[in-house]
């Protein structure tokens, strides 16, 4: 019977038939330590996702990488955020045995991964942090937002409170001060003299960039955002610039507004895979060794 079978249908043809290879999953990224992605500001890339990261962790995973994206308050302060994410990193190094950790941070994450190491002691586990569109400069748009009439920004800071502070179990929020503290006059003459890097640290960064000034097209949530961002600061992605988001070892500019960094499409013809993203920053570690 097998030699009628290999008369009938070709081996070569069979194994086109069935696709099959040797070893058919992604290949393993060798990073030594778990992954850590933290998130940033807002919950617009949380719904119904398990978190603005939580798809790039498990992507990462089918590459035996150990990644875990865990959730924060989207619309509190640095230093109460932080608060939380010393518990979150602590749970990893617990859950994993690792006594090291790597740090990728999206927006406001950077600048909680930078206080988390400068004024929390985590340069003694932390390798490595690489932020991705962060306002190591402050970014404009917080200004924007405070100067808006009292009414409209009572509301909107009364609304992201609420959601802040119900939609984790142990959530927080003051809308208000965090976005004082995300104005440049703010990062500028406060927390970036506070928070210096650590020697023991490596610092990577990315910025990113869409819409005006580019041909790379924007969501339209952005737009009205982008424009004015763009008069103050340059290039930027809808929400945090270009010169902002450089901070260490400057990695690149990449061609992304802030939603689909996270992995969020408006349906605009631009092609960015947010997986494929974190899975290159991922293998630029491990071929530096970490």
């Amino acid at each position: 019977m097998p030699d009628e079978l290999d008369e009938t249908i070709p081996a070569s043809a069979l194994r086109r038939i069935t696709g099959l290879e040797p070893f058919p999953q992604p290949e393993m990224i060798p990073v030594q330590a778990p992954v850590v992605l933290m998130h940033g500001f807002g919950v617009g890339a949380s719904f119904r996702r398990g978190g603005h990261l939580h798809e790039e962790a498990l992507h990462l995973r089918s590459q035996g990488v150990r990644a875990v994206a865990p959730n924060v308050s989207p619309y509190d302060t640095v230093r109460a955020r932080t608060a939380t994410w010393n518990d979150r990193l602590q749970h990893v190094l617990d859950e994993t045995g690792a006594d090291r950790l790597l740090l990728i941070a999206h927006s406001m994450g950077g600048l909680d991964a930078r206080y988390l190491i400068s004024a929390m002691g985590w340069h003694e586990a932390v390798d490595a942090l690489v932020t991705i569109a962060t306002p190591h400069r402050g970014s404009s748009v917080a200004s924007l937002v405070l100067d808006q009439p009292e009414l409209v920004r009572d509301w909107l800071t009364d609304m992201a409170d609420w959601v802040g502070t119900h939609i984790l179990e142990d959530g927080s929020a003051n809308i208000r001060k965090a976005l004082t503290e995300l104005t440049p006059e703010y990062m500028e003459n406060t927390f970036n003299p506070d928070v210096p890097d650590h020697p023991d640290v490596e610092y990577w960064s990315y910025g990113c960039r869409a819409g005006k000034g580019t041909d790379i097209p924007i969501a339209p949530i952005f737009r009205y955002l982008n424009r004015r961002l763009y008069e103050e600061e340059g290039e930027n992605d809808g929400i945090v610039s270009v010169e902002s988001a450089r901070w260490g070892h400057y990695q690149g500019t990449i061609d992304a507004d802030h939603a689909r960094q996270v992995g969020l499409s408006s349906g605009l013809a631009a092609s960015f895979d947010s997986n494929a993203f974190y899975t290159t920053i991922v293998e630029k570690l491990a071929e530096d060794g970490w």
